[in-house]
């Protein structure tokens, strides 16, 4: 009798352990698809191109100095007219010439009481250049000791800034170039691993740099220089 009681109970559990077993390999047969149905690979794809800046901005700074505020003024504007044709000299055309703001010191005033000695008044004039015509100006800059023969003194001459402004120009090309050296990247990966390159997951864009052309040169000094990007693509793999 008691034997009998037994034999279905001993049946059910190992009925119950299939089960479970069973359970199991299903359980562990979904997290192995999950994996390989998460499986990715991320590269980066460079484009670089040199280009040559197409602005340029030259400010002339000079200053004068004296006890007589007025004849200070008669020296500046006097420098003022010498800058000014020198720049027709050089070619410029008039509406490429701007005058910068007028700096007067007056160094008897509160702000620089501590100052003792010199000239009473500095009086500082900027002439600002803004041109296309990079050569021009890079001629204009080796030049400028002409002006100090001439008696007008340059001040804090740190040179012209050269701009390019045909970034939206080589854009779509440039992403083009960073995407398509990102999937040969990829694929290349895929060949070396066995996979099989799948869409597109995500894809970034990094932004443009706008450098120098050589490391030794700060890129607003420098006319020639060098634009790159950078797009991070992340491939499902198959």
């Amino acid at each position: 009798m008691t034997d009998n009681r037994l034999l279905p109970a001993a049946l059910f559990a190992g009925i119950l352990a299939v089960g479970m077993l069973g359970a199991g390999a299903f359980i562990g047969h979904g997290i192995v698809d999950a994996r390989t149905g998460d499986r990715s690979v991320t590269v980066r794809g460079l484009s670089e191109r040199y280009v040559r800046a197409d602005l340029a901005v030259l400010p002339i700074r000079f200053t004068a100095s004296g006890d007589v505020l007025s004849e200070v003024q008669a020296r500046i504007d006097g420098d003022l007219a010498i800058v000014r044709q020198f720049l027709t000299a050089q070619g410029y055309a008039e509406d490429a010439v701007s005058l910068g703001r007028l700096e007067v010191a007056d160094t008897q005033s509160r702000e620089y009481a501590a100052q003792t000695g010199g000239p009473r008044f500095i009086l500082a004039q900027t002439v600002i250049v803004r041109t296309n015509d990079v050569d021009r100006v890079q001629g204009t800059t080796r030049a400028l000791n002409e002006l100090v023969r001439q008696g007008v003194v340059l001040q804090d001459f740190n040179g012209p800034s050269y701009v390019f402004t045909g970034l939206n120009d080589v854009r779509p090309e440039m992403i083009a170039e960073a995407t398509a050296a990102a999937r040969s990247g990829a694929e290349q990966f895929t060949e070396d691993s066995g996979a099989a390159l799948g869409p597109i997951r995500q894809a970034t864009q990094g932004s443009f740099e706008i450098l120098a052309r050589d490391e030794v040169e700060m890129e607003s000094s420098s006319p020639e220089k060098k634009i790159r990007v950078v797009t991070t693509v992340v491939y499902q793999l198959r």
